[in-house]
């Protein structure tokens, strides 16, 4: 929340803000709810090996990173960001519908990136949009972001029931009726005009700020991310893996659930821990349960177990997210806040889509004993996020020993 006397006077907000922009995440994380867990199943629907599911779902996170800050550069620089959120709901709709036309790997790789690529900047823009509101007259992000976690357990929880009664042929329908919400909740988007901050993903377009080429803080963020990248054969496969052992549509959906209700519970209590611990505390159990959590995944753990290995969730990514927003408070002023954001966002984009598309490889050669090599990546990240603490300014006196301050 923003102190009232550190904000500009600008006049009344938008009617209905907070509803507005809390319907307006419901949208694309609806979408997200339906495609994350049951779009691989659709491809496997297809015949595809596990390569080739692989190369569909990380070639679109290429594009991401790429036409994400483009279109938020457009969007920043439009007199109304809510231009770029019409153009891409409509456009991801329409190749939403030209899917259903395409049966084989190459025009569903193509198609599916063509839409990717249109719907990047999508939740990027709401994300601004809400941000310029909690900036300009103090509402509270947190309450509209959470019905967007609603909505995407609502859609994992439906996906999963309609998956167990017709397949993975639920998937398109169900990804377009998304993209349908998309269009009409950008068409009711709170119009704020031109931002007077960038979003975060345009400083991507350029040099990041001299506070962010710190070796510490680079070795961090490179570190979370790779923990973060670390979910990827989880994202791609586990629906596929758990379909084969012979989970109903209706379990995997609770299983993804958890693991996002977990999330929610733990960015809600965020407030009350980071009084309590310190962030690399925060940062540290993130990366070493994400270690622990692809170690223990591969063995037979019936569903129960897998319930509570994905609340780890809570821990491998919304805990450790938390720790690492604090710590960019910390060493990056506010007006480098929008290029610390694109860093981030360009790390995780990066990283996950390498491992998407290596988890075809570890998952085809390996089978489920493949989310081992994830855990090899959540090491690595645990190792860099190690030196950027050992690095850290404070720590080091004249000749790079531990200062005793430490």
């Amino acid at each position: 929340m923003i102190p009232a006397s550190a904000r500009p006077v600008l006049g009344p907000p938008p009617r209905y803000f907070a509803l507005r922009i809390g319907l307006l995440f419901c949208a694309p994380l609806i979408v997200n709810g339906f495609a994350m867990p049951y779009f691989p199943v659709w491809l496997n629907g297809l015949s595809m090996s596990d390569f080739e599911i692989g190369v569909v779902l990380a070639v679109p996170m290429f594009i991401r990173v790429i036409t994400a800050p483009l279109a938020g550069v457009l969007a920043d620089r439009l007199g109304e960001r809510t231009i770029v959120l019409i153009w891409s709901a409509c456009l991801s709709l329409a190749l939403a519908f030209v899917l259903f036309f395409a049966k084989d790997f190459w025009p569903v790789l193509v198609i599916y990136a063509l839409q990717s690529a249109a719907y990047s900047p999508y939740l990027p823009i709401v994300e601004a949009i809400a941000l310029s509101g909690v900036r300009r007259w103090g509402f509270d992000y947190a309450q509209m972001r959470v019905w967007g976690s609603i909505a995407f357990i609502g859609a994992t929880m439906l996906g999963g029931w309609m998956t167990g009664l017709i397949g993975g042929a639920m998937v398109l329908p169900a990804m377009a009726a998304g993209f349908g919400l998309t269009v009409a909740m950008a068409c009711a988007a709170p119009r704020i005009g031109r931002p007077r901050r960038p979003s975060p993903i345009t400083a991507i377009t350029e040099a990041p700020p001299q506070s962010l080429r710190q070796p510490d803080l680079q070795l961090l963020l490179i570190g979370v991310t790779l923990v973060n990248s670390s979910h990827a054969m989880l994202f791609a496969f586990s629906a596929i893996y758990w379909q084969q052992i012979g989970y109903s549509g209706t379990q995997i959906g609770a299983l993804w659930s958890a693991g996002v209700a977990a999330e929610v519970l733990m960015f809600f209590f965020a407030k009350a821990i980071t009084r309590r611990f310190s962030v690399w505390t925060m940062i540290f159990s993130g990366c070493l349960l994400a270690v622990a959590r692809w170690l223990i995944f591969p063995m037979d753990l019936g569903f129960t177990g897998y319930f509570v290995l994905q609340c780890l969730h809570a821990f491998t990514y919304a805990i450790m997210h938390t720790g690492m927003q604090h710590k960019l408070v910390e060493r990056v002023a506010e007006e480098q806040e929008a290029s610390a954001q694109g860093l981030y966002f360009f790390y995780t984009g990066i990283f996950t889509a390498i491992f998407t598309f290596l988890s075809g490889y570890f998952y085809a050669w390996f089978g489920v004993a493949g989310f081992y090599s994830m855990s090899v990546v959540a090491l690595c990240g645990c190792c860099f996020a190690y030196a950027g603490w050992y690095l850290q300014p404070h720590r080091l006196g004249s000749g790079g020993k531990t200062s005793e301050a430490s």
